[in-house]
């Protein structure tokens, strides 16, 4: 453990598997971009207008990301259901088409280029999980699907009846699957000290985060699925005439989308002010919020909370100190711990009754006025937060043996103040090397 604490070996082999999963999936991704693009280079592009109609409502997807800022999950839904409609096309107005794999990769990879000019020229960067995600999952559809019906074995096994259909919703289950373990694999690769800010440096389970990402998939993912498969057999029967008909709702959506996404930046900048309010009054030591909620992210991700839970854990950790303003003269390094219960409890509550002023989640405001309950009153998001909290005082204030040593204080205290499962996680956190916590953003 203490070789652990200094931020040793274990940690830094900690890093190596998902520095090697990124590498593979972009690896994978560019290659096989590559291959199709020279492929569909040397032999043409089999019907060229049908690859055009649904090369420009990818790019069309890709460019409506500007409403969205490409921050959620699936940033261009349009572009995801145009790509899997041209994955799972075999005619078009009754005519058979004869693209095969490599063509419909290099047609989605094109387009997704095209729209990603003006995101590139306004700083945005190409979204590169997504691209590579793409490419990945596409081409999983299409190989699927293209050389069984080519060959007519689909109609021979199936018919053109219920059992088509059946056959569709299997692949379409199967590339949701290749997609939710494609997303599951890049946020675990993200999980490294030098990735985004705000994590811990120590890389979360991957089975929670695949969980997140299948939960995910019944919201917009299910839509895109069922959007594409519609898609591609509206134009097997009336032509392209059918694309604009259907790709019409999801633009729309998505449009909706990226206000709400607006919204939910001004909202999380709203919550960011706040827990620098007590910061800048002198109340909480510099940081100690941001500290604080990357290490109960870490905790969260580390005991498998959902996206939803977790969302309210980094709000509630960023204001649990909130009502430390109420107090006449701050407490040396924001600690509270010596106050008498009853204090503790009155600051614990007008922290959360200022949070509801507010207008958070109710979820968080509870969190913040559990933080002096016993924790087996608390909901564990709020016992979460309370240890992480209760770490982050303690190393920062006993020098060197400071992180041993709070660890060592926070297992003598759960008998009552602490759940032992959290911070057993927490230990296992930092023995991957979480121990540093630099402020986030």
């Amino acid at each position: 453990m203490s070789a652990a604490l200094r931020g040793g070996d274990p940690g830094r082999r900690a890093e190596r598997l998902p520095a090697t999963v990124s590498v593979l999936v972009y690896g994978s991704a560019g290659i096989l971009a590559l291959l199709a693009l020279c492929w569909t280079l040397w032999h043409g592009v089999a019907e060229g207008g049908v690859a055009l109609a649904f090369g420009g409502l990818v790019a069309v997807g890709e460019l409506a990301r500007l409403g969205a800022g490409g921050r959620d999950r699936e940033p261009a839904p349009l572009g995801a259901a145009g790509a899997l409609a041209y994955a799972l096309l075999g005619e078009v107005g009754g005519r058979p088409t004869h693209h095969g794999v490599l063509q419909v990769i290099a047609v989605v990879v094109a387009a997704a280029l095209v729209g990603a000019v003006p995101h590139v020229a306004l700083g945005r960067g190409c979204a590169r999980d997504h691209v590579a995600r793409r490419v990945l999952t596409v081409g999983f559809a299409a190989a699927c699907f293209q050389p069984l019906y080519n060959a007519g074995k689909l109609e021979e096994w199936a018919g053109r009846g219920p059992g088509f259909a059946v056959v569709i919703v299997a692949l379409l289950v199967l590339t949701a699957l290749c997609d939710a373990v494609l997303a599951a694999a890049m946020a675990y690769a993200r999980t490294l000290p030098h990735g985004r800010k705000g994590t811990t440096g120590a890389p979360a389970p991957f089975g929670p985060i695949l969980k997140n990402e299948l939960r995910a998939m019944l919201g917009i993912g299910s839509a895109v699925c069922a959007t594409g498969a519609v898609m591609a057999l509206a134009v097997a029967v009336a032509g392209l005439w059918a694309l604009p008909v259907f790709s019409l709702p999801l633009l729309l959506t998505q449009l909706s989308f990226g206000r709400y996404a607006a919204v939910r930046t001004t909202y999380r900048q709203t919550i960011a002010s706040l827990a620098r309010s007590t910061e800048i009054a002198g109340y909480t030591p510099q940081g100690h919020a941001r500290r604080v909620a990357a290490l109960s992210g870490a905790v969260g991700r580390e005991l498998g909370l959902s996206t939803p839970d977790l969302a309210v854990l980094e709000h509630a950790a960023l204001m649990h100190d909130i009502g430390q303003l109420s107090l006449v003269d701050p407490m040396p390094a924001g600690a509270t711990a010596a106050l008498p219960e009853a204090e503790q409890r009155r600051i614990a509550l007008l922290g959360g009754a200022v949070v509801r002023q507010t207008g958070v989640d109710g979820d968080v405001a509870v969190v913040v006025e559990r933080q002096a309950d016993p924790y087996r009153e608390q909901p564990l998001t709020a016992r979460i937060v309370r240890a992480a909290n209760a770490y982050d005082e303690m190393a920062r204030g006993e020098g060197p043996g400071g992180p041993l040593n709070a660890l060592e204080r926070l297992r003598l205290g759960t008998g009552r103040d602490y759940q032992p499962e959290v911070v057993e996680a927490l230990a296992r956190v930092l023995s991957r090397g979480g121990h540093s916590l630099p402020p986030v953003g």
